[in-house]
């Protein structure tokens, strides 16, 4: 009998779902193990369109796309499009968050085609594209795919053969800047050559993915060897791996030549900061983990000054070198406009 019972109850379950309309749980029957109702999910089926959704005590379910996500109410609320909440000329929120009731729940949920429909305890009403909810979803956005980075050593890098863009690709078409920007994304360090061997010019390449930083250095630095600038920077003397401007408040990244006086910390724990330091520095200082390139006039290298280390041999005779900082919140806003997540 039990198993006529069930039969009948799938039978009918399964006409309903193919008939695209929106149901409920059904009833219980009287074999309470078989068939419990401690979730009551709402079910939408059609040849366009499947999701379902619950109604919880303090949060929101729907099930979309292949995605499970979950909202609470607040959230729903304060994130509302309406003209009253939301002004989408300037894209800002009119709403003030901190009015809305933070046991907020709403009266009713209704689905229409591909909109949900919120309607509030004051009758204010919201409304959502299943869509725009899986895009913005916290669980939607851990599916993002982000712009890959590779952590590579030596033998990765030269294996994987990364051209150089060309100046005038560089500057003068999007794909040319595009793809540059892939290479640096994917790998923290890239190179543009046949570029005039001049700080203009220089100048000019880094003004075409960002605002050049002023810095104490000055807009752009232009330097050779000079031991009346206290630098070790400006001598011949080998640089070890570092980054650059850590003293700064707004760093380019960390470097042991600015470190400063440790004096924040008690001497127990300073025994283990130079343990830590100790170990870092021998990874860093690891030969396969390094990759050496010698520059030469027209070749211009942007390094990715929160992923990659550099430094430099000794040298002797005459060199000069000129260059800048650029600010990572334009580099990454200038990769974002050509379609790239950064």
């Amino acid at each position: 009998m039990w198993y006529h019972r069930l039969s009948h109850l799938q039978s009918r379950l399964h006409d309903l779902l193919k008939g695209g309309v929106i149901c409920q749980a059904l009833p219980q029957p009287t074999f309470k193990s078989l068939l419990p109702l401690a979730v009551r999910w709402h079910h939408t089926a059609s040849k366009f369109l499947t999701c379902a959704w619950q109604q919880h005590e303090d949060h929101f379910e729907l099930k979309y796309a292949n995605t499970v996500m979950r909202f609470d109410y607040v959230w729903l609320r304060d994130h509302c499009r309406s003209a009253s909440c939301y002004n989408s000329k300037t894209h800002q929120r009119s709403l003030d968050t901190a009015s809305v009731d933070l046991c907020i729940k709403p009266k009713t949920i209704h689905l229409d085609k591909t909109t949900l429909f919120f309607t509030w305890s004051d009758g204010h009403v919201t409304k959502y594209d299943l869509n725009w909810l899986v895009k913005n979803s916290y669980e939607g956005q851990k599916q993002k795919v982000i712009q890959p980075r590779i952590l590579w050593n030596a033998e990765i890098y030269q294996q994987a053969q990364v051209p150089s863009a060309d100046c005038q690709s560089f500057l003068e078409t999007k794909e040319g800047l595009k793809k540059f920007l892939q290479n640096f994304l994917l790998y923290g360090i890239a190179f543009v050559e046949n570029v005039p061997p001049t700080q203009e010019h220089t100048e000019k390449l880094a003004e075409r993915i960002s605002l050049i930083r002023e810095t104490i250095y000055g807009r752009m630095w232009y330097f050779t060897s000079d031991s009346s600038r206290g630098d070790t920077a400006y001598t011949k003397l080998a640089l070890d791996r570092h980054t650059d401007t850590t003293y700064f408040q707004e760093p380019c990244g960390y470097n042991n030549y600015d470190r400063a006086v440790i004096n924040t910390i008690p001497y127990d724990v300073v025994h283990r900061w130079y343990t830590a330091h100790r170990t870092l520095t021998m990874e860093l200082r690891r030969p396969e983990n390094e990759f050496w390139v010698k520059l030469k006039p027209g070749r211009v290298l942007f390094i990715d000054n929160w992923r990659v280390l550099h430094g430099r041999e000794c040298f002797t005779g005459y060199r000069q070198l000129c260059g800048c900082y650029l600010t990572r919140d334009d580099v990454l806003n200038t990769a974002r406009l050509l379609g790239l997540q950064a």
